[in-house]
């Protein structure tokens, strides 16, 4: 792997929460990555949704977990936390669900892949998906259930030589997983997906498109799983709202 110096990600950010948000459109985000993954120059991305900046703020200085991140905005409620202290959106909604397939539509045909994460046949799916798909060598998977210490998994990940490493733990746990070992696997590009494996294996149903469009997919999830997600949609949220509206409060006063 290379060892120039990093290319710091040429966009805005906005802080929310302690952790730096970087201000793209979809299509920029994707170049930048394309670049560096071309140049082989380490990258790890996380998409900031309101539970993963709850989470990481709810520790003294969890937000430098996400530092050396690229951090691209997921959802309404982190567009709603702009508004409230910047007076802007996004510009996009950078969700991995739509932002990580898109990337590897625009990678050459055969760019390695290496997968960590989700029940073992919603994984094996989805590295079936991933192949017909997009044309990716999936090459090497690893379910998020397995009984193997995390130094194994990222041993395991070097030996395939991918290009790119999706890790769906769900957050905080996948970003932590690829801040401790996505270094050891080589791979240039770490991405923590969070349901992506399910949504590709159709585990989980995607909300239509119209509700999509109006921004409402966390209320068509919640619909669906209702017991998995009634605590990061109702405490959780609460919890986020509180914290913003503090973070308003202090840059007010």
């Amino acid at each position: 792997m290379s060892t120039a110096p990093p290319e710091p990600p040429p966009f805005q950010t906005r802080n929310i929460l302690g952790v730096e948000i970087s201000v793209a459109r979809q299509r920029d985000a994707i170049d930048f990555l394309l670049r560096r993954l071309e140049a082989r120059l380490p990258m790890r991305v996380a998409f900031a949704n309101a539970n993963l900046l709850t989470e990481v703020s709810a520790q003294p200085g969890g937000a430098r977990l996400l530092v050396d991140f690229l951090v691209l905005n997921d959802g309404i409620a982190v567009d709603l936390a702009s508004l409230a202290l910047y007076r802007h959106w996004f510009p996009d909604n950078l969700n991995g669900t739509d932002l990580v397939p898109a990337l590897l539509a625009a990678l050459p045909r055969g760019g390695r892949v290496f997968l960590y994460g989700a029940k073992p046949d919603v994984v094996a799916k989805a590295a079936a998906h991933l192949a017909e798909q997009y044309g990716c060598v999936v090459c090497g998977a690893v379910d998020g259930f397995t009984t193997l210490p995390a130094e194994s998994i990222a041993a395991q990940a070097a030996d395939a030589r991918p290009d790119i490493l999706l890790v769906a733990l769900g957050n905080p746990l996948q970003e932590e997983w690829i801040a401790a070992h996505a270094a050891a696997t080589g791979a240039p590009l770490a991405i923590g997906v969070g349901a992506l494996f399910d949504f590709m294996a159709g585990a989980v149903p995607r909300a239509p498109a119209p509700m999509r469009r109006l921004r409402l997919e966390w209320l068509y999830r919640w619909a669906h799983e209702p017991g998995r997600l009634r605590r990061r949609y109702s405490i959780g949220m609460t919890r986020f709202s509180a914290r913003v509206l503090r973070q308003g409060w202090h840059r007010e006063t």
